[in-house]
């Protein structure tokens, strides 16, 4: 009742109210946000990237970071990078439905989006990770096969990065300033320069008549707006919809975290920013395509006695979940974006 409840409320007030009251930006050449003071509150707008407390945004901070991203010197291998699995051109996933790790192993679930990571609460698809630098220090050792140790070894002895590190950490590499580094970048990899952006900004010939139609179905009759909240278009919650229903072995999800039963194969709500070229979909990579998504969502879902109670059968037409589909084209961003010159 008391989810039905907010559910409801959340409806009606962006309905309502059509506006965030967070201070407009726009993205400069490395992906990282200044303030336009000029621009009008608006419902998408995401805030400027702050960092934390302990890892604090710096511009050199952003460019060491970057370069370590694309450097597949950080693995184990010397064969992958954090980008093996995270390309810009695929929404900064993969494309997979599922990933290889850098032994060769198969992942469980599906590479999500680094778009707009430094928003959420927790990381990973059950929400595992309570920080970002935990996030990419786990992936440095689990996903690309790295030993911190002897990476930062390998680092160290390369000029260019030993005069970064010193330059921003005032310390040579360790395992600590690498995760944070790397973390101060993802901070900046944000979509919000995309048609619906420029939409709310007044441009009258950003997006279609079918994607505006869409919206208004996305934040009614379709009910999305409830989970997947503007401006990330995520809630950062966790929910079971329902997929692992018909599987003989079932993923846990959140779960195997919380340990909570009303946690069962429940998993983070992805954003939806980019979501048009981030292919395949949910947590499992079990759905090739984006229409095909969200008629899944708008059907309900399958029966799962652990289902949400918030997602529910919309009845919306295979006409207007192409509309929900145009809306959510619309969210692609297309920033400039430039890979780094790597130190040798």
């Amino acid at each position: 009742m008391k989810q039905n409840f907010i559910a409801a409320f959340a409806i009606a007030s962006i309905s309502a109210v059509g506006v965030a009251t967070l201070m407009a930006c726009t993205q400069n050449d490395t992906g990282a946000s200044s303030i336009n003071a000029s621009a009008s509150p608006r419902l998408s707008q995401l805030p400027v990237p702050a960092g934390t407390a302990e890892n604090p945004i710096t511009t050199e901070k952003v460019a060491l970071g970057k370069q370590l991203f694309f450097d597949k010197r950080m693995s184990g291998t010397g064969e992958m990078s954090c980008e093996s699995c995270h390309y810009r051109h695929l929404g900064w996933a993969d494309g997979n439905k599922l990933s290889k790790k850098s032994d060769g192993s198969i992942n469980v679930r599906h590479t999500p989006t680094m778009y707009n990571v430094g928003y959420l609460k927790s990381w990973y698809w059950d929400g595992r990770a309570a920080t970002l630098e935990g996030n990419v220090g786990a992936a440095w050792k689990g996903q690309i096969g790295g030993d911190p140790v002897k990476v930062s070894a390998v680092l160290a002895a390369i000029p260019g990065y030993a005069t970064q590190f010193q330059s921003v950490f005032g310390a040579p590499p360790n395992p600590d300033n690498v995760a944070k580094a790397i973390a101060t970048y993802l901070h900046t990899i944000i979509s919000g320069d995309s048609p619906w952006d420029r939409h709310e900004k007044g441009d009258t010939k950003a997006v279609s008549a079918d994607a505006k139609e869409g919206f208004e179905l996305f934040i009614g009759k379709g009910r999305c707006v409830i989970c997947h909240t503007p401006g990330v278009y995520s809630n950062s919650e966790f929910y079971n919809i329902g997929l692992e229903a018909n599987k003989e072995k079932k993923d846990l999800g959140r779960f195997n975290v919380s340990k909570k039963v009303e946690d069962t194969s429940a998993f983070k709500v992805p954003t939806l920013r980019s979501i048009g070229i981030s292919n395949p979909y949910f947590h499992d990579g079990s759905v090739a395509s984006l229409e095909e998504a969200v008629k899944y969502m708008a059907n309900g879902g399958n029966d799962d006695p652990n289902k949400s109670p918030l997602l529910v059968k919309t009845n919306m037409t295979d006409g207007e979940i192409k509309k929900v589909v145009a809306f959510l084209q619309t969210l692609t961003s297309d920033e400039k974006f430039e890979r780094p010159v790597l130190p040798k």
